[in-house]
C-alpha cells in the first residue's frame, strides 16, 4: 500500500488540517509529473522545498502536537485535583459511598476515557507524521538529492521536536493508570481492566509456567564495560559450554542467529508496531555457525491482550525446515522418535499441537524468512536460581533474508537461509556482503528478566542499575521490528517509536540522571498517595511510601516546598491570635522575619537563644528504657589500621626530627665558633631553643595522632600551630640577628673613624 493512501486512512477528522501535506510536498518534488522530468532542479526549487518542509509543515505539526500534549496534561491535572477533592476523610472512610459520590466518580471516569482516547489518537497522529516526514525526505534525497541531502537533518529535527517518542507519553499515562485504578476500585467493578497499554516500562513473559517481568535498555559502548562490571558484582557470567567451544575466536559468549518470518505485505511487522491484540512473531534460532550442526529452535512468540507474552517452540533439523515451511512435512519422524523413547501421550500430543499450530500459522499468513539478526550474547545468572536473569547483546547486525526482488533476491527462493553467509562462516561486521543489505545497531541491548513472586521486591542493585545514567530505557524495543524498519523502509508505512532516539546521544550526566529519577519517584509517590487515600487500610502509606536519597534534590526542593506550602496553609487556617502570639503588639510577621537578619542565630544557625531552643536543650533526655551508648557504632569491632596511615604519621615525625637536627647542628656550630662574640653566642642559644621546640612538637604530635588513629577519631589530623610557631621563631631570630649585626658593624665603623681622626690630629698639637 502506498503511504499517501495510508496517511489518508489514518487521519483523525477533527485534526485533518494539522497533518503533513504529503501531496503538496510530492508535487513540489515533481514526483508524479513526467512532463517535468527534463526540467532541471534549481537552487530556488531546493530552497522552496526546504522552506516548505522545515519551516511550514514541520513547524505546523510540531506546534499542534505540543498544544495537544499540553492540553491533555492540563485536563489530567484537573481530573487529578477532582479526585483529590473526592478523597474521603479519616472519619468518612467507614461510611458507604453516596449516590452523589458514585455519580461524580462515573463522570470523572468518562473524562478519563476521553483523555485516553485522545492520547491514542495523538500517538497515531505523531506516528503518521513522523513516517511521512521521513518518507518525503527519502524521496527528495533519491530523486533530487544530487547536491543536498535533507534526510539526516530531518531525522535530527524530528528528534529535537520529540516526535514519535515514548518519553512524551509515559508520565501522562502513568497518572491516568493510577486514576483509573482508584476509580474502578471505588466503583466496585472488580478487577480493573486497563483502557490501554499503560505500562510503558516493562513487559510480562511466561516461561515454563513461570511469570517474568522483562525490562529492556540500550547501552552506549562507552558504558558497556561499567555495566558488565556492575552486574558481575552480583551475578556470575553464564558459560555456554556446548556451543562456546565451537566459536572460532574461542569466546565464551556465543553468537546467536535469529531468522525472522514475515510475508511480502509485512503483516506481522504491522501488527507488532501497532500493538494489536494477539500480536505474534516467528523465528528460527541457533547458536554458533550453522555448519557445526547446532540445535535449531522454531519458536512463536504471542503477545496476548493483557500484555503477557507466551512462547511456543520445538526443535527441528535443518534438512526438514524447508519442507516444514512449505507444509510438506509435519514432524512425523520426531513424533515417531518420541513414541520409541516411550514418552507420555500428553507430551506427544502437546508436541503435535504446537507443531501443527505453528505450521498453520506459517501457511495461513504465507510466511517466509525475511530478516536475519546476528548478535553476541553475554548472560548473567546464579546457578539453580532464575529469579534474576540478565543478558547483554552486542555486535548486533540485521541482514536482509528476503526474496521480494525476484530479479535479484537476497536469498535463493529454493533455500530457507542465505548460503553465502552460512557456508562462508561470516561474522560481524559482515563486510563481505552488499552493505545495503545489512544494518548495524550502534548500541548494546540489555534485558533484565525478574521472576514475579508474591510480596518480593526486586533487588536494590537492579533498581539502581535500571535508573542509572549507564542505560537508556527502551521498553518496547524489538529486534525484528527494528531490523524491518531499518532495511525495508520502502515496504512499510509505520515506523517504531524508538527510531528518533537513535539520533540523540543516549549518554547522560550522572547527577542529572539521578536528580531526574528522584523527581520522578517523588511525583509518583504523591500521585500514589492520592490513590491510596481511596483504598484505605494502609494503602496510602504503601503506595506512597517514598524516602528521597540524602543527595537528592527532591529532599531540598520538591518535598520541602510542598511541606512549606502545607505549613503555610495550616498557619493560614489558625486564628490570628494563635499565629502572632509571640509577636509584640503592633508588629507584623514580616517585621519579625526582617529583624532576625544579622542576629547571632542567623550567623550561626545551630545556635539559638529562643525560648524553644533553650527549653529543648534543657530537656534533651533519652527516651525511657534507652541508655546512652558507651561506644560509638563506628568504634565497634576489631581495629584495622591501614599501613599507609601508620607510616604517614611516622614519616611526618621523621621530617620534624630532620628539621630539629638541621637547626641543632647550625646552632652548635654557631655557638662553638662564636669565641668572644657575645651576639653569636646568644643567637646560637636561640637556634638551639628553636631546634628543641621543633623536636618536642614532632614527638608530641606523633603520639597524639597515634592516639587519634587508635580511637578512630573523626577529627582532622592536620595542626598548623607547630609549623607556624617554629617558622615565626626562626624568622624572628634571623631578623634580630640581622639587626644586632647591623648595629655592631656601624659601632665598629664609628670607632674606627674616631681612632683614625685622633691619629691624624693629636690632641696635644691641637692645644
Amino acid at each position: 500500500m502506498r503511504f499517501g493512501k495510508t496517511l489518508r486512512e489514518s487521519i483523525y477528522p477533527p485534526w485533518k488540517d494539522q497533518y503533513i501535506d504529503y501531496s503538496k510536498l510530492k508535487t513540489m518534488l515533481r514526483e508524479d509529473r513526467r512532463e517535468d522530468e527534463d526540467v532541471p532542479w534549481t537552487e530556488d526549487d531546493e530552497n522552496r522545498f526546504c522552506d516548505e518542509i522545515f519551516n511550514v509543515q514541520l513547524d505546523k505539526v510540531a506546534r499542534f502536537q505540543e498544544k495537544i500534549v499540553s492540553s491533555l496534561k492540563e485536563r489530567a491535572e484537573v481530573a487529578f485535583e477532582k479526585l483529590k477533592d473526592m478523597a474521603p476523610s479519616t472519619d468518612d472512610k467507614e461510611k458507604p459511598k453516596s449516590d452523589i459520590t458514585t455519580a461524580r466518580l462515573k463522570e470523572l471516569k468518562s473524562e478519563l476515557d476521553s483523555i485516553t482516547n485522545e492520547v491514542k489518537e495523538l500517538k497515531k497522529y505523531s506516528s503518521a507524521n513522523y513516517t511521512g516526514f521521513l518518507k518525503i525526505a527519502k524521496k527528495h534525497d533519491r530523486k533530487r538529492g544530487d547536491r543536498y541531502k535533507v534526510r539526516p537533518m530531518m531525522r535530527v529535527s524530528l528528534s529535537e521536536h520529540g516526535f514519535n517518542s515514548e518519553q512524551a507519553y509515559s508520565p501522562l499515562l502513568t497518572k491516568l493508570s493510577l486514576m483509573y485504578y482508584a476509580i474502578n476500585q471505588n466503583l466496585d467493578e472488580g478487577e480493573q481492566r486497563q483502557p490501554l497499554d499503560l505500562d510503558l516500562e516493562n513487559q510480562q513473559e511466561v516461561h515454563n509456567g513461570e511469570r517474568y517481568t522483562a525490562h529492556k535498555f540500550w547501552i552506549h559502548p562507552d558504558n558497556l564495560l561499567e555495566v558488565k562490571t556492575a552486574i558481575l558484582r552480583h551475578l556470575p557470567s553464564l558459560v555456554y559450554t556446548q556451543q562456546a567451544g565451537k566459536e572460532p575466536d574461542g569466546n565464551n559468549d556465543p553468537k546467536i542467529t535469529s531468522l525472522y518470518f514475515d510475508n511480502s505485505k509485512f503483516e506481522i511487522y504491522g501488527i507488532k508496531v501497532d500493538r494489536q491484540v494477539e500480536a505474534s512473531s516467528l523465528r528460527l534460532r541457533w547458536y554458533g555457525q550453522l555448519d557445526s550442526k547446532p540445535d535449531i529452535v522454531l519458536e512463536q512468540k504471542i503477545v496476548h491482550d493483557n500484555g503477557i507474552s507466551e512462547e511456543k517452540k520445538f526443535h527441528i533439523k535443518d534438512k526438514y525446515i524447508k519442507q516444514f515451511i512449505d507444509g510438506d512435512y509435519k514432524m512425523e519422524k520426531t513424533i515417531q522418535k518420541m513414541e520409541r523413547q516411550g514418552q507420555s501421550a500428553e507430551a506427544i500430543e502437546s508436541f503435535k499441537t504446537t507443531a501443527g499450530e505453528i505450521q498453520d500459522f506459517i501457511i495461513k499468513r504465507r510466511l517466509e524468512p525475511i530478516l536475519r539478526a546476528n548478535y553476541t550474547r553475554t548472560a548473567f545468572q546464579k546457578p539453580s536460581d532464575d529469579r534474576v536473569r540478565i543478558s547483554i547483546d552486542t555486535d548486533i547486525a540485521f541482514i536482509r533474508e528476503d526474496t521480494l526482488d525476484r530479479d535479484r533476491p537476497c536469498r535463493d527462493p529454493q533455500e530457507w537461509h542465505r548460503r553465502d553467509i552460512d557456508n562462508g562462516n561470516m561474522t560481524f561486521p559482515f563486510k563481505n556482503i552488499n552493505q545495503s543489505e545489512v544494518s548495524r545497531f550502534p548500541y548494546a541491548l540489555l534485558e533484565i528478566k525478574l521472576k514475579e513472586e508474591g510480596g518480593r521486591k526486586r533487588p536494590r542493585w537492579v533498581e539502581d542499575l535500571m535508573v542509572s545514567h549507564l542505560v537508556h530505557a527502551a521498553p518496547r524495543f524489538s529486534k525484528f521490528v527494528h531490523g524491518v524498519a531499518s532495511l525495508f523502509e520502502d515496504y512499510v508505512n509505520h515506523l517504531p517509536l524508538w527510531l528518533s532516539d537513535l539520533e540523540t546521544d543516549i549518554r547522560k550526566d550522572p547527577q542529572t540522571a539521578h536528580d531526574e529519577e528522584e523527581q520522578r519517584k517523588a511525583q509518583q509517590a504523591e500521585d500514589a498517595m492520592v490513590v491510596g487515600s481511596f483504598l484505605g487500610g494502609g494503602a496510602a502509606a504503601k503506595m506512597g511510601s517514598y524516602k528521597p536519597a540524602t543527595s537528592s534534590p527532591v529532599g531540598k526542593s520538591y518535598l520541602s516546598e510542598r511541606a512549606a506550602r502545607d505549613a503555610r496553609d495550616a498557619k493560614a487556617s489558625l486564628p490570628p491570635t494563635a499565629v502572632n502570639k509571640d509577636v509584640e503588639p503592633g508588629e507584623e510577621e514580616g517585621t519579625t522575619q526582617q529583624r532576625s537578619y544579622g542576629t547571632l542565630s542567623s550567623v550561626f544557625p545551630g545556635f539559638s537563644l529562643s525560648r524553644y531552643s533553650r527549653a529543648k536543650r534543657q530537656r534533651a533526655q533519652l527516651p525511657e528504657g534507652v541508655t546512652k551508648p558507651e561506644v560509638w557504632l563506628k568504634n565497634a569491632g576489631p581495629l584495622q589500621v591501614e599501613p599507609k596511615v601508620w607510616l604517614a604519621n611516622e614519616r611526618t615525625f621523621l621530617k620534624w626530627q630532620h628539621i630539629c637536627i638541621l637547626l641543632g647542628s647550625l646552632a652548635i656550630s654557631l655557638y662553638t665558633a662564636a669565641g668572644e662574640n657575645f651576639l653569636a653566642e646568644c643567637m646560637g642559644i636561640a637556634y638551639i631553643v628553636i631546634a628543641i621546640m621543633a623536636g618536642v612538637w614532632g614527638y608530641t604530635m606523633l603520639h597524639k595522632r597515634r592516639d587519634m588513629i587508635m580511637e578512630r577519631s573523626g577529627k582532622d589530623f592536620d595542626n598548623m600551630i607547630g609549623p607556624l610557631a617554629v617558622s615565626a621563631a626562626l624568622m624572628l631570630a634571623l631578623i634580630l640577628n640581622f639587626v644586632f649585626s647591623y648595629r655592631a658593624a656601624f659601632a665598629r665603623l664609628d670607632k674606627q673613624l674616631l681612632n683614625e681622626t685622633e691619629a691624624m690630629f693629636p690632641i696635644g698639637e691641637l692645644m
